[in-house]
């Protein structure tokens, strides 16, 4: 899964490659300007940006020479069928790979993850979910930019949680993941290292937008 910046200025683009590389395990935030999609850019810091060239104000060519001054992070366009000045301009402003319009998702989703292959950048240990992102090889997590410190259980809990967002799971099942308890173990254990890692990653524990409680059942990782 890659964090994904998606700056498309038709909205029935935008939001059409948006669910359908959400299904392909994207995390994806999209804008609709170039002005927008580097304000996002400089705030999120995604893994690459899937970037329009025909667009208000800043088109995609300056968008991706910007993106491409501020550092490494890959970059894909989207172009006009057989527009191939605007694929040599894509090229030469920096960017990585480009797709033709209309952009087919799994080919989309093909480049994407080829890009990220080339550049270092295969996340299959990285889970990013909105401002959180939990990378599994290193054992490290970070909210906003920021790292968080977990104790090795709150990790172990992160991890099974996150790896399976939606799957609700018992305090039992939870004891037997995480604490490796094969018994009728104390669900407290659960509850309270629950409490903990709300308190480190949610901006309001009383409102979790991560690890929901589902009453009468156990916790579930939120979906995207």
């Amino acid at each position: 899964m890659a964090a994904i910046l998606l700056v498309e200025d038709d909205p029935l683009v935008r939001r059409g490659l948006q669910l359908a590389l959400s299904r392909h395990g994207h995390d994806v935030r999209t804008s609709d300007s170039g002005e927008q999609g580097l304000e996002q850019f400089r705030a999120s810091t995604p893994d690459l940006v899937v970037l329009d060239l025909m667009l208000p104000g800043i088109d995609g060519f300056e968008v991706c020479r910007r993106i491409r001054d501020a550092g490494d992070v890959p970059v894909i366009i989207i172009t006009a069928k057989g527009d191939d000045f605007d694929v040599v301009g894509g090229l030469e402003a920096g960017a990585d790979d480009y797709v033709v319009k209309p952009a087919q998702p799994s080919v989309l989703d093909a480049r994407i993850r080829a890009v990220l292959r080339r550049s270092g950048g295969d996340t299959g240990d990285l889970l990013v979910h909105r401002d959180l992102r939990i990378d599994a090889a290193a054992l490290s997590v970070s909210l906003r930019g920021e790292p968080v410190t977990l104790t090795p259980t709150e990790m172990r809990l992160l991890l099974t949680l996150a790896r399976s967002p939606g799957q609700v799971f018992s305090r039992q099942q939870l004891l037997e993941e995480v604490w490796e308890h094969d018994y009728l173990g104390d669900s407290r254990l659960v509850d309270n290292c629950v409490q903990r890692l709300r308190a480190k990653i949610e901006t309001s524990p009383a409102t979790p937008e991560y690890v929901e409680t589902v009453r009468g059942f156990g916790y579930r990782f939120a979906r995207r």
